[in-house]
């Protein structure tokens, strides 16, 4: 379970709702919102709300799926998710489309790199074609502009900003900062990637409401 998941679950257990929830995050941290917070700051929110009696179950966390590529398919599934392509982020729905595109029923009996390409790349395809994701950075661009993870969040960011909706004034790498307090992109972690791009993806999905 993600930081955002477990804190809005904790705050549902313990009974904060509203405004309250606002003085919550500003007594603890001085930011009123998850979207500004760093993962420190997440770390105290959760450490308070486990003070009060929130109790995080393992069995909430997101199941992984089997088999061979399958922790790929997941990623890209979610990241089309925060992308406002897919309407479920379930499973299940990740495995019926793996079946239209491969005609295999789970993605565990994907054994050969043939047939999982065929999902990777449809995949792949559609969120270059449905959200303007741009895989291939241009010749020349920094090594760390060049990874999937800022690649999606790119096309995030300008989702985001065609709606007129974006989280704050100023640029993409300025909101890395401040969501995850990492100083420098460049070397931040696969988890703090997905941090980023879980906070765009709710605001790219409201922005779709």
């Amino acid at each position: 379970m993600s930081a955002y998941a477990a804190i809005h679950v904790g705050l549902k257990q313990v009974g904060i709702e509203g405004e309250d929830k606002r003085d919550f995050y500003m007594r603890l941290t001085g930011k009123p919102t998850l979207t500004v917070m760093t993962s420190a700051d997440h770390g105290a929110v959760l450490q308070e709300l486990r003070r009060l009696g929130f109790k995080q179950h393992s069995k909430g966390s997101r199941p992984r799926l089997e088999g061979r590529y399958a922790k790929k398919l997941q990623a890209l599934w979610i990241a089309a998710w925060n992308l406002g392509l897919v309407r479920s982020r379930d499973d299940k729905a990740l495995l019926a489309f793996v079946k239209r595109q491969t005609g295999i029923d789970h993605v565990r009996f994907l054994r050969h790199p043939e047939d999982a390409a065929k999902a990777i790349e449809a995949l792949k395809a559609w969120m270059t074609r449905g959200a303007g994701v741009e895989w291939r950075a241009p010749l020349g661009t920094p090594g760390w502009m060049a990874r999937p993870a800022y690649r999606l969040a790119l096309a995030q960011w300008a989702i985001l900003e065609k709606a007129d909706t974006l989280p704050q004034p100023g640029s993409l790498a300025t909101f890395v900062r401040a969501t995850t307090g990492a100083p420098d992109p460049a070397a931040m972690t696969d988890a703090q990637w997905r941090e980023v791009m879980n906070a765009l993806g709710k605001r790219v999905r409201e922005a779709a409401t």
